[in-house]
């Protein structure tokens, strides 16, 4: 279980950053909060969302993302771990 702290978002992004992906805050009409470009490896997310839809968010994200976690240290490896154990077996 995570936290909602922007401390945890930073992370968050922190992991994403380091798999080669930008996140950004931007206004937009998402149906689902957020907005990916593959093709540019960007991730748009609502700028109006608070702190904890925001993590929601990447955390719905993540597991839908090809990442390569041999480019992550260690500490990201292990977040990213806990993210993908949060996921519902499909």
């Amino acid at each position: 279980m995570f936290k909602y702290t922007t401390t945890t978002l930073e992370k968050i992004e922190g992991l994403l950053e380091e798999a080669g992906y930008v996140v950004r805050y931007e206004k937009g009409n998402f149906k689902a909060g957020y907005c990916i470009l593959k093709d540019k490896r960007v991730i748009v997310i609502n700028k109006y969302f608070i702190t904890e839809s925001r993590i929601n968010s990447l955390l719905d994200i993540i597991p839908i993302l090809e990442l390569d976690s041999s480019v992550m240290t260690e500490k990201s490896q292990l977040l990213f771990k806990q993210i993908i154990e949060l996921q519902p077996a499909a």
